[in-house]
């Protein structure tokens, strides 16, 4: 994903086809709508206080289970105007490279039924810039700090890594071994277990962070890759990424982003994601971060059930950049309605 500058790189020959994406409210109610409103009558603040929302991730402790989705955050400052970020169970900023990167060619955003395409392409700065310039802001905020990593190389992993290591403020790594939207490395990684767990094995022998692979939905077996990059040591897992997808713009007869195909988001693929994450669970014994379409607190609890320890929101935060705070606040409300004193107790507590 991008930052908001991106949100109006479409194609103006495609806008009669699918218009730019613009904030709008979400095409199914928001959890406000289904649970009481942050701070309503019945839910005391008495009541509130007796609620656990902390939970812990490869060795980190979170003051709650929602946390941004790599991508779709930026790095931080973005959303300052918009959110406290000391509210979040973790800051999770964009990729980084260790080579500044441009991206893909606009267009690169196309708004679908339900959801976003994005072929952003992993811009960011590169290493060196985030260290200097992005992360001291960072620093200042109580949440743990998750680097998002991605490179071309195995060798580019395990350099990312070891540099990181030696960065004050940083507490975790992300892995990105599963965009779709990138020619070298990326999804590449991500879709056969041996190199995802070669990725893994690397990153861990030159850090001492915990180390969190996000995983892809794009393969055929889910469960394989996830196996094999906990046996070679991953921490946590996060899941899923985005899906691949791609529009045309039946006008010009040509794909509407300029990558051809880019990753799908948004509230469409969350029963896909809700499933990967449920089977992946059962399958490993280490955290599980659930994220895909979750727009709202009642999704968030969905994920909570399936399995996952801790939950991103992306897509949802383009459409109301104070999502996260409505997550958090409904989630400790369901809680208190429903006689729950601790969010752990949600964790994994599907009956079937």
């Amino acid at each position: 994903m991008g930052q908001a500058d991106d949100r109006t790189a479409i194609n103006p020959a495609a806008r009669a086809v699918a218009p730019p994406f613009t904030p709008r409210q979400p095409d199914i109610p928001r959890q406000a709508d289904t649970l009481q409103q942050p701070h309503s009558p019945g839910h005391s603040e008495k009541a509130r206080s007796r609620v656990n929302l902390a939970v812990a991730i490869a060795g980190l402790t979170l003051p709650n289970p929602v946390m941004p989705a790599s991508g779709t955050f930026g790095f931080g400052a973005e959303y300052a105007p918009f959110i406290d970020l000391n509210r979040l169970g973790a800051i999770v900023v964009k990729t980084i490279t260790l080579h500044p990167t441009s991206g893909n060619p606009p267009p690169r955003l196309m708004e679908t039924c339900s959801g976003l395409l994005n072929s952003i392409g992993l811009q960011n700065p590169g290493l060196e810039v985030f260290i200097q310039e992005k992360l001291p802001y960072l620093r200042q905020f109580s949440p743990p700090l998750i680097v998002n990593i991605a490179g071309r190389t195995v060798d580019e992993y395990a350099e990312l890594a070891r540099r990181l290591d030696a960065v004050a403020g940083v507490d975790a790594l992300e892995v990105n071994i599963s965009c779709p939207n990138v020619k070298e490395g990326g999804i590449v990684f991500g879709t056969v277990p041996a190199m995802a767990a070669r990725v893994t094995a690397a990153i861990k022998q030159n850090t001492r962070l915990p180390v969190i692979i996000k995983l892809t939905p794009n393969v055929t077996d889910i469960t394989a890759v996830a196996r094999a990059v906990v046996d070679a040591g991953a921490d946590a897992l996060s899941l899923i990424n985005t899906l691949q997808g791609m529009a045309i713009d039946v006008e010009t007869r040509r794909p509407a982003l300029a990558n051809v195909a880019g990753g799908l988001s948004g509230p469409a693929i969350k029963p896909v994601a809700l499933y990967h994450v449920w089977r992946v669970a059962q399958a490993v014994q280490v955290p599980v971060i659930g994220m895909g379409g979750i727009m709202n607190a009642r999704d968030a609890i969905e994920f909570l059930l399936a399995g996952a320890s801790a939950v991103a929101v992306g897509t949802a935060s383009l459409v109301d950049p104070g999502a996260l705070m409505v997550i958090i606040d409904d989630l400790e409300n369901y809680l208190v309605e429903q006689g729950l004193t601790d969010v752990r107790e949600l964790i994994g507590a599907l009956q079937i």
